[in-house]
């Protein structure tokens, strides 16, 4: 789903003009029907210091099916920022009388999330090593991903036991 918007405003004796934030911050709140702060919309106002080039025609869309956050892009200039969302809250459930029974698969939080700075160990009974490394992924408890460790050309694969720690594959905790 794509918002066309026009954001014109000519520039004034030659001077350089950008991209309007607060035009964006109101073309967000329209694309999303939810205002600044409230659930389901923008979780702060667009950075009034980005020094975006103008754009005639700014294009919006959801970033995933999550509705996550709000892409604002724009072909002539090239540039794309996006906006995230204030996503509801979960429900309270129903009693267990009242639910319908539904087996779904669910996705679980991650508890490493990509840039994080993770603390790899792996050992047994009077044996163990730590490596610290930068995760390159996001991943839930239980969740393998790639680690960059200092002083290595390759990253390793580890599994997320918690927030900051991790293990090798094949060494459980």
């Amino acid at each position: 789903m794509i918002l066309p918007l026009l954001l014109a405003a000519a520039p004034i004796g030659g001077a350089v003009v950008f991209q309007d934030t607060a035009g964006l911050d109101r073309a967000v709140a329209a694309f999303t029907s939810r205002p600044i702060g409230a659930e389901g919309g923008a979780r702060t106002a667009i950075d009034t210091r980005l020094r975006l080039a103008q754009c005639s025609t700014v294009a919006l869309a959801w970033r995933t099916e999550a509705h996550d956050a709000v892409v604002v892009s724009c072909n002539g200039p090239d540039w794309r920022i996006f906006v995230p969302v204030i996503r509801p809250a979960a429900a309270t459930p129903a009693p267990a009388a009242a639910r319908p029974t539904v087996i779904a698969a669910t996705k679980a939080e991650p508890v490493i999330r990509r840039g994080d700075p993770v603390m790899i160990a792996a050992g047994s009974d009077g044996f163990s090593i730590t490596r610290e490394g930068v995760a390159m992924g996001d991943a839930p408890p239980g969740g393998r991903f790639m680690v960059k460790v200092e002083d290595s050309k390759s990253p390793v694969q580890a599994i997320a036991l918690e927030a900051g720690r991790a293990t090798l594959p094949g060494w459980g905790e």
